[in-house]
């Protein structure tokens, strides 16, 4: 009973629901993902006798080369043969393939593309290349095999995991293979895992290689930014996304971009008069450049193509700016991984090991991603039919179904920058520097603990959606000790936190004592400011004040009002959060000093 309570519990546990899968017009259905065996104790060589094969197919993302190795450790610490198919698809038709061994795949975690290749197979998409692949598996006794490339790449897989079965029937009666061959590989397991830089493949959260490519291009905005602030200059920047904005999406909001054309997100028809009177305002206000992000697959409602070239001419001649253009290109996909894709790829590949020897040829061939920080298993078809139906929302021009299809972190990603990229909070909310607001609460914010990266973008979003809203913002400088020492306490205003998402540390400051013994002084504050609300920004010093203030409520009526915590920490220690701010930037620092060495 024991053991039947102990199976059934494991299997409700590993049935985890998208929160964000929700049924929405030309949704095909909700994709529904299992959770993967991650972290479970596995015996060395519980899989003894079993060969695995590992490819990566189309093109290139950093994070590839730390998913072949996971598979290929992971799959020999089981007690599997592994072996690479170098070259793609190319490669399983021209028989190149190897076997794998611990040794050789030492030291190629962080190197970006992918180490055995990859190449675009035309002959594979005909029954006749197929064949062919299928006798060279046959012939390595392989029969089970880890794709990592887009949906296309992935969608091949599976149609060559369905004809398997004939494939095989076909080479014996030609004698390619014989009958104890065809009978020991009678059926063949795939799983899929992602690569994608442009983070468009429905049902996991990140495809291997977005980071990485985010990565490259923050760096360049940041480099552009200094530059064109000397000039006054506004440059227009294309990025990667032919069918998906994420990259330009996510950029715009880690860099205050002025303005930003994605396919999901199409512009008006009027667009280059909308554009032009943007600059202009921002200008009058003191803003020295602008900053114009460009998907290349970018349209406007009408489905007329924009692209950077244009976008420059249309501000030459409208406000006369000195403009130019800078196309990132191929250094998007090109570089070290990340410290996350590092992190991501492994875990992928280690999963689809597992995957692939629990499967049954019954079941549907499925798809490792990532939900939530969680390894997940998803059928691959489903989240195929999902990523198809994006594109075809935007073909019949259903933009919305589009951007829901996408998923609520992409939705919720668009609402913000449209709120805070705006030059001013509406009127209808408070004065244009947002110091004088239609409702009467105020918010405080203060930061307690170390400086990490990321705190002065917390600062900026809440004051800015707060002011949104109506409500006025107050900074508390220094934290509890600036209340102790009666250091400044500011209205913030909207135009004065321009750049501060891009800036690492606290630009109101921080220090790490808590509010212990200084408890008749906060009260008296906000007491004087008459808060209604506090955020706080930090790590365990922020738990432990945050806890004291509500703790002390009863002495305190002050204190009656809501408080959250943002966890902001490098260390990535505090409860609550599977990441704090600060880490992940930490994380790529020490991995970018590690490579010096």
């Amino acid at each position: 009973m024991a053991n039947i309570l102990k199976t059934a519990t494991s299997q409700i546990k590993r049935h985890l629901v998208r929160l964000d899968s929700l049924v929405v017009e030309g949704d095909p259905q909700p994709v529904v993902p299992i959770l993967g065996t991650e972290g479970e104790i596995l015996s060395a060589g519980c899989h003894s006798g079993k060969r695995i094969a590992v490819l990566t197919s189309g093109g290139d993302s950093q994070g590839m080369n730390a998913a072949v190795r996971a598979v290929v450790r992971m799959g020999l610490y089981v007690g599997c043969k592994v072996f690479f198919i170098k070259e793609g698809y190319k490669g399983m038709l021209d028989g190149n393939i190897v076997e794998a061994t611990w040794q050789s795949v030492s030291g190629t975690i962080d190197m970006g593309g992918t180490a055995i290749g990859s190449a675009r197979c035309m002959e594979f998409v005909e029954r006749s290349g197929r064949l062919k692949g299928a006798l060279n598996l046959v012939k390595h006794g392989i029969t089970n095999l880890v794709v990592i490339g887009g949906d296309g790449s992935l969608t091949g897989a599976n149609i060559f995991r369905q004809e398997w079965p004939d494939l095989l029937d076909t080479l014996h009666d030609k004698d390619k293979i014989t009958l104890e061959e065809l009978q020991c590989c009678n059926a063949l397991s795939i799983v899929g895992l992602v690569g994608s830089i442009d983070n468009d493949f429905c049902g996991t959260d990140m495809t291997i290689g977005a980071d990485s490519a985010l990565h490259r291009i923050i760096e360049a905005v940041d480099a552009i930014t200094t530059t064109a602030q000397s000039h006054q200059r506004t440059f227009v920047m294309e990025l990667m996304g032919r069918h998906c904005g994420y990259l330009g999406l996510v950029t715009a909001l880690a860099s205050e971009a002025d303005y930003l054309f994605i396919p999901e997100w199409p512009a008006q028809v009027n667009w280059p008069d909308k554009l032009c009177r943007r600059i202009q305002r921002s200008r009058e206000k003191g803003q020295r450049l602008n900053i114009i992000l460009v998907s290349e697959g970018a349209t406007d409602v009408e489905g007329n193509r924009i692209t950077a070239k244009q976008i420059e001419k249309v501000i030459v001649e409208k406000t006369g700016q000195d403009t130019r253009t800078t196309v990132l290109g191929h250094v998007q996909r090109g570089g070290k991984a990340s410290a996350y894709d590092r992190i991501l790829g492994t875990r992928m590949g280690a999963e689809a090991v597992l995957a692939l020897l629990e499967s049954s040829y019954e079941a549907p061939a499925c798809v490792i991603g990532i939900n939530g920080n969680q390894i997940v298993r998803l059928p691959l078809m489903e989240c195929v039919r999902k990523t198809k139906a994006v594109q075809k929302a935007m073909d019949e021009k259903q933009f919305e179904t589009a951007q829901k299809l996408r998923g609520k972190s992409f939705l919720n990603n668009l609402t913000a920058y449209i709120r805070l990229s705006k030059l001013d909070p509406p009127a209808s909310s408070c004065s244009a520097d947002g110091t004088i607001c239609v409702k009467p609460q105020k918010l405080g914010v203060m930061c307690i603990g170390a400086p990490a990266g990321g705190m002065n973008a917390v600062i900026r979003a809440f004051s800015r959606l707060a002011m949104f809203q109506g409500y006025s913002v107050y900074a508390i400088y220094e934290g509890i000790e600036g209340i102790a020492t009666s250091s400044e306490v500011q209205m913030l205003e909207w135009r004065k936190m321009y750049g501060w998402a891009r800036d690492g540390g606290s630009y109101i400051g921080t220090r790490r004592t808590t509010a212990t013994n200084f408890l008749p002084k906060i009260a008296a504050l906000f007491k004087q400011i008459d808060l209604s609300g506090l955020l706080v920004i930090g790590g365990f010093e922020a738990y432990q004040s945050v806890q004291e203030l509500t703790d002390a409520r009863a002495q305190y009526p002050a204190f009656c009002i809501p408080m959250c915590v943002v966890p902001a920490t490098i260390s990535n220690n505090v409860p609550g959060t599977e990441f704090s701010l600060g880490a992940d930037t930490a994380l790529n620092e020490i991995a970018a000093v590690r490579a010096l060495c």
